[in-house]
């Protein structure tokens, strides 16, 4: 029997908070609460999950998989299966590449080679998918992450075996650089990154140089070699690190692009120059359509309007089906949309008037009265044999989205000094009431991990 799940309302104003830290709220979507709305289909967060069995393999991938067991559970746990497409994006993309750049590493360590052959390559890769599916694992994240058996080959770098990586680059520079990274200051004030960088300019062969005349083809010709070059240098990082401690520069590395928050000019910030894309895609994962409806309805309001609201709340809740998203991803999807509905004649900021905020652009829980927001740094959904997959939602309280100042959104910025989060709202007549949720949830007598 599942019991219902509880909820708690404080109908009182929202008051200063005592820091910028907000206590996390646990969720486990693994397991079912009772469902108020039985001729209804359950929402995203609340999935079923299979069993595990014993995979099949190729028996040609020369690696030990039993030696890769933690950071194999680890990644099928973090792209399981009914999970993967809502947080692939910050969850489990993010550990996939980890675990691709850990499998070479431990395979040099005994063949020398810091990346595989072709034939070697495509049976390890569909040994590796095929354990992660064994193991609960979405079996489509090879797509969903854009991850293929060339990632193993190191592509287009001309150096693939140690002794040449040796020769070429300060290892000892890049290993003190990359030994320890700091999740909090790495994103802002990087020293793996550049380090990283500097090393795959290195071994491509190939000075950096940027010229307003080039060819764009060209371009991504050179921008797919230091790619491809950057990615044997995180198999020599695997190789050199204990596994627990290349993971975690890996993660915090992805963290930081998955939030955007490099403000240091470096040769991370040169290569970046070369590739124009749109603003949605470089830092907000969401799809935005044209909000022509709210923009019809919003155009012209000054004070709040019911038809407007209504629109832009149908518009909101298309986007709350999509995915989760972090804290400061969300900061910038709400400027992205909000600049969005700018550039169309809403210059009335109607996030206040309606009350949006930061967890309105995110999966919903509890059947859409609670946003789930994933913090900033670098997180896993979490198995174990009592409450299932878990993961910790951020930021749940009433944070207001911000509004831009104008219909471009090209000065963002998530790394200046006082740049955290907004803050709560203060005001004594602020008119909604604090909303804090209780999650209580327990095992389906049928469930199995």
């Amino acid at each position: 029997m599942v019991e219902q799940t509880h909820f708690y309302s404080l109908s009182q104003p929202a008051k200063q908070p005592v820091s910028g830290f907000f206590d996390p709220i646990e969720i486990s979507p693994s397991i079912l609460p009772h469902n108020p709305f039985p001729d209804e289909t359950l929402p995203p967060m609340y999935p079923t999950f299979p069993a595990r069995y014993d995979p099949v393999l190729t028996g040609k991938c020369p690696v030990n998989f039993s030696s890769l067991t933690s950071i194999m559970d680890k990644t099928a746990s973090d792209c399981s299966q009914p999970l993967a497409a809502l947080v692939g994006n910050v969850i489990c993309c993010p550990q996939l590449n980890s675990l691709v750049h850990i499998f070479q590493g431990f395979h040099s360590i005994t063949s020398d080679k810091l990346v595989f052959q072709n034939s070697s390559a495509n049976d390890c890769f569909k040994d590796i998918i095929s354990v992660l599916e064994s193991r609960g694992a979405n079996g489509t994240i090879p797509a969903l992450c854009s991850v293929k058996s060339s990632n193993l080959t190191g592509g287009s770098c001309p150096v693939k075996d140690v002794a040449t990586f040796e020769k070429i680059v300060n290892t000892s520079k890049l290993l003190e650089a990359c030994s320890s990274v700091d999740p909090l200051k790495e994103c802002c004030r990087p020293i793996c990154q550049p380090a990283v960088m500097e090393a795959a300019l290195l071994i491509s062969g190939r000075q950096m140089t940027i010229n307003e005349n080039k060819n764009i083809a060209g371009e991504f010709t050179h921008i797919d070699s230091i790619n491809d070059c950057k990615g044997v240098v995180y198999a020599y990082l695997s190789r050199e690190l204990p596994m627990d401690t290349a993971n975690t520069a890996f993660r915090i590395l992805s963290s930081c692009k998955v939030n955007k928050g490099i403000a240091a000019k470096n040769a991370v910030h040169t290569l970046a120059l070369l590739v124009k894309m749109h603003p949605c895609g470089a830092v907000c994962p969401l799809d935005f359509k044209h909000p022509s409806e709210v923009i019809k309805a919003c155009r012209n309001v000054v004070a709040p309007s019911p038809s407007c609201c209504s629109s832009l709340n149908a518009y909101i809740a298309g986007i709350q089906k999509q995915m989760l998203i972090t804290n400061k991803q969300a900061i910038i999807c709400a400027t992205v949309f909000g600049s969005m509905l700018r550039k169309g004649g809403v210059v009335t900021n109607v996030f206040e008037l309606c009350d949006v905020d930061l967890k309105d652009f995110s999966i919903q829980a509890a059947y859409g009265q609670q946003g789930c927001l994933l913090r900033s740094l670098p997180t896993d959904v979490i198995l174990d044999n009592v409450t299932g997959f878990s993961f910790t939602c951020d930021l749940s309280d009433n944070i207001a989205a911000p509004w831009p100042s104008s219909s471009s959104i090209s000065s963002i910025s998530l790394c200046a000094p006082e740049m955290s989060l907004p803050a709560l709202p203060t005001s004594e007549n602020f008119k909604n009431t604090g909303l804090y949720i209780t999650l209580q949830f327990y095992m389906m007598s049928n469930y199995e991990i």
